[in-house]
């Protein structure tokens, strides 16, 4: 009689542990870090329609700087000698020596110098206007586009903020749309065209920023250089020759 209630328990006991054993199986587990993946291509296209503008922003920003960045790099260089060679040339009165200098020094610099010595003659206050002048046509030549990196630093943003919007209207919309069977995969397309379309606006935005400041201050140290050379020039002009 005891041991067949003592079968009796174990064999209940055994039941009852299979049966917390299949229910725990049966309970979906959470996924695990390693296998919750999202790709760049997949946000993208969760932004909506508003990604391909930002996209095409981005693409002209990056031409523009690396372009404008390859430009401006080559006006930056400069002989070291050019301008002793100017003043050798003029003392020793050989013009077209110096003239054949600047013409084969593809730079701002010595196509300033240049038109500066072919205006040898005039009242120094022509050949000043001259020199000036070249250097702004030289400088207006190295902000080229440059303003448009500009609008991509300002426009990107915007229209992030503008899909920011369009998303949440969507997602109110659908909310609306769904009434008592309301589902949370209903609101997560216009939350993610709010919140992709935000951060790839300001993503373009920022470097877009950062890459026209870059671009500045490069022309900027190359303005100031011609503004040094066109005073050494005017300078070499009142020294008595040898």
């Amino acid at each position: 009689m005891i041991n067949g209630v003592l079968l009796q328990i174990v064999q209940t006991t055994g039941s009852a542990s299979d049966t917390v054993n299949q229910a725990l199986t049966t309970i979906p587990q959470p996924l695990k870090s390693s296998e919750i993946t999202l790709s760049i291509w997949d946000l993208a296209i969760k932004g909506g329609p508003l990604m391909i503008p930002i996209a095409l922003l981005s693409l002209l920003g990056i031409y523009i700087f690396i372009e404008r960045y390859i430009v401006i790099g080559r006006a930056s260089k400069e002989d070291s000698n050019f301008m002793n060679n100017i003043r050798d040339f003029m003392h020793n009165g050989r013009l077209d020596s110096a003239l054949s200098l600047c013409h084969n020094n593809n730079t701002p610099i010595a196509r300033m110098i240049e038109k500066g010595l072919q205006r040898l003659g005039r009242p120094l206050g022509d050949i000043n206007a001259a020199i000036e002048n070249v250097g702004s046509l030289e400088v207006a030549k190295l902000e080229k586009n440059i303003s448009l990196l500009a609008t991509v630093s300002g426009a990107a943003p915007m229209l992030g903020f503008l899909g920011t919007v369009t998303g949440m209207v969507k997602a109110f919309y659908d909310m609306s749309m769904a009434g008592n069977n309301l589902d949370i995969q209903l609101l997560s397309s216009g939350i993610y065209q709010a919140m992709v379309t935000t951060v790839a606006g300001l993503i373009v935005g920022i470097i877009a920023y950062f890459c026209y400041n870059i671009l500045v201050a490069r022309v900027q140290k190359i303005v100031f250089t011609l503004q040094f050379r066109a005073s050494e020039f005017m300078d070499l002009l009142h020294e008595p020759a040898k």
